[in-house]
């Protein structure tokens, strides 16, 4: 396995981080955003890989009824639920980590006990999917560490996840909703850190940091 070198400081940390790999997009993205940071993942589907990073990521674009389909036949939802080395979540895979989705109408991880919406606009202005850049606020999570003010982040999504008590970033589009998510040793945002430039490495630099 490969090992990610990464730089905290002056104290050189070898760690281990990898990218689960499933049949959604948007893995080579992180996966380039993470080796301007440094580190070089594994992007893998083997549980033991998996369980033995020292830091998961969970990507994705695509469709919640088929991908947790995806997922149950490879056993990685079992996989994934049971990490306990932090994880993060990244768009849909924010969404797979919640109880149900209306996409589809699917059941999902359930890691966070709160359900997947889709939006539904009341203005002609309000367009769907949210697409494009928005700013967080009310952050309260360790990945958000060094925020001064709201933040500008990147968006591509038509389903959301109500504000609850696992949010931990919002963002109002239509309605106010959670655009990150924490709970224990899981943490998940809806927008793509690794397309939010300066500030989506921040993030990622501080999940890495955690």
């Amino acid at each position: 396995m490969q090992a990610g070198r990464y730089l905290p400081g002056n104290i050189e940390e070898v760690m281990r981080v990898a990218i689960v790999k499933y049949n959604a997009g948007n893995i080579r993205s992180v996966d380039c955003a993470l080796r301007r940071l440094g580190v070089e993942a594994d992007i893998t589907a083997e549980a033991s890989v998996l369980r033995a990073a020292d830091k998961v990521i969970f990507p994705g674009v695509g469709e919640a009824a088929t991908t947790m389909d995806y997922l149950r036949k490879t056993g990685l939802d079992g996989v994934v639920k049971s990490l306990e080395k932090p994880l993060l979540g990244i768009c849909l895979g924010m969404q797979l980590m919640c109880r149900h989705s209306e996409e589809g109408d699917v059941d999902c991880l359930g890691i966070f006990d709160v359900d997947v919406k889709r939006f539904h606009p009341e203005k002609q202005t309000e367009k769907v999917p949210h697409m494009g850049w928005n700013t967080l606020s009310q952050t309260c999570s360790p990945l958000f560490r060094g925020f001064t003010k709201e933040e500008f982040v990147y968006f591509v999504h038509s389903f959301y996840v109500p504000l609850n008590e696992c949010t931990a970033a919002v963002t109002d589009y239509i309605l106010p909703f959670s655009a990150a998510l924490h709970k224990d040793n899981f943490y998940a945002t809806q927008f793509h850190p690794e397309k939010s430039g300066a500030v989506g490495e921040r993030i990622l630099k501080n999940f890495l940091e955690l």
